[in-house]
């Protein structure tokens, strides 16, 4: 088994919408936007953040991205980390994160934050495993207005 992650190019926009759309599946609300997720949508988040692809045997089976605040210059936001679900329950998505959370740290980011679908839960304890808190003070400004808002969580690089 050759497990390995590699850094997204914008070439890989293409293949990232189709894993996002792959993962959320019979997984998240239909209402999820990753359901619709385009590739112009990971292009544009690529260029203006970043992203990993977790590869097995060459093979892709996760990604994940990540994408500078708006207002707030040392945060990223992680968004949209999945791995298909045949190779899920496996703990293969903590190399995506761990990934992130390299990357972060060696750009001198102070500010790792995530959401959490309210429907989606069960999630919270594997962020904390990564040193994620909830945030309640925190609110996220892209949720869905029609949907419950979702859980954000930080972890602190440095603070």
């Amino acid at each position: 088994m050759n497990l390995q992650v590699r850094e997204a190019s914008t070439d890989d926009a293409a293949l990232i919408a189709e894993l996002t759309r792959a993962c959320w599946a019979e997984r998240v609300s239909a209402s999820s936007s990753g359901h619709r997720e385009s590739t112009e949508r990971v292009l544009h988040d690529l260029q203006r953040g970043g992203g990993f692809v977790l590869q097995l045997d060459a093979q892709p089976i996760g990604s994940v991205r990540w994408l500078p605040s708006d207002t707030e210059t040392e945060v990223w936001e992680i968004l949209r980390m999945g791995v298909l679900p045949t190779y899920r329950g496996q703990g293969l998505s903590q190399h995506l994160m761990e990934a992130v959370i390299h990357r972060a740290q060696s750009a001198d980011i102070s500010e790792l934050r995530l959401t959490v679908r309210a429907d989606q839960t069960r999630v919270v304890d594997l962020y904390a495993v990564f040193e994620f808190e909830l945030a309640p003070e925190l609110e996220y400004t892209r949720a869905n207005p029609l949907e419950e808002p979702p859980l954000v969580m930080r972890r602190w690089l440095k603070r």
